[in-house]
């Protein structure tokens, strides 16, 4: 028996994939969008791309769950990031968010359900070179916690996952494998390993399951401990 649809953005490769093999083991018709891959193909940087793919997620009715995973990293000192990278991650990591978050919700909210997680980052607490990415990130548990105080009442929660040290092909292009640099953000990580897209696909699963209704509003940060110190109690 399937459990309803969950719709991911960026599903095709990396953390989203993983969450969507996750949520079709876990029952769910699973809906993609990206820009490459077997779901539905769209240029999320472009907000009448993406409002096309939406409509077109929606043609067999309601989703009811919301993952928001598509992102960008645009690594640089504070110095000399650009102002088109602050608006290309702001664009990709915080306007797809709320844009889906919009379309998804008229059926959520006709439901008495809906769960919606934001993928933010444990770069959000600061992180050298990530100036407009920590922005964004920020920007999206700030956006978590109000969509948890406003959409309660119609049953749909709303929580962010704070990924740490993932091994991604994201995470591969911002962090060379085997420079100094990389060797010492592993090294530092408490559980001694970079975690998998796996380990943030079983925190989404949770945090879509119909049980988790009471949690709403939180971040949970996946990131093998390298936020003890840093996020606050």
């Amino acid at each position: 028996m399937r459990k309803g649809r969950v719709l991911i953005t960026g599903g095709a490769a990396g953390i989203g994939a993983a969450c969507a093999a996750r949520c079709a083991a876990d029952g769910y018709d699973v809906v993609t969008i990206d820009r490459v891959g077997n779901g539905l193909i769209a240029d999320l940087s472009d907000i009448e791309s993406t409002a096309s793919a939406l409509r077109c997620a929606l043609v067999d009715g309601p989703i009811t769950r919301l993952v928001n995973n598509v992102g960008a990293v645009f690594p640089a000192d504070a110095e000399h990031q650009t102002l088109e990278e602050c608006e290309k991650a702001w664009s990709l990591n915080v306007r797809v968010a709320q844009q889906c978050m919009q379309a998804l919700l008229p059926g959520m909210k006709n439901e008495g359900f809906g769960r919606i997680v934001n993928m933010s980052s444990r770069a959000a607490l600061g992180k050298q070179l990530r100036s407009a990415y920590a922005a964004t990130k920020a920007a999206l548990i700030g956006m978590t916690r109000v969509w948890a105080l406003e959409l309660g009442q119609y049953g749909v929660t709303a929580n962010a996952i704070g990924p740490g040290v993932i091994r991604t092909q994201l995470f591969d292009e911002a962090n060379p494998p085997g420079s100094p640099l990389t060797r010492a953000i592993v090294e530092g990580v408490p559980v001694k390993r970079a975690g998998t897209p796996e380990d943030i696909a079983h925190a989404v699963s949770y945090m879509l399951d119909d049980r988790s209704g009471y949690v709403t509003g939180q971040v949970l940060y996946v990131c093998g401990g390298l936020s003890v110190g840093s996020a606050p109690i």
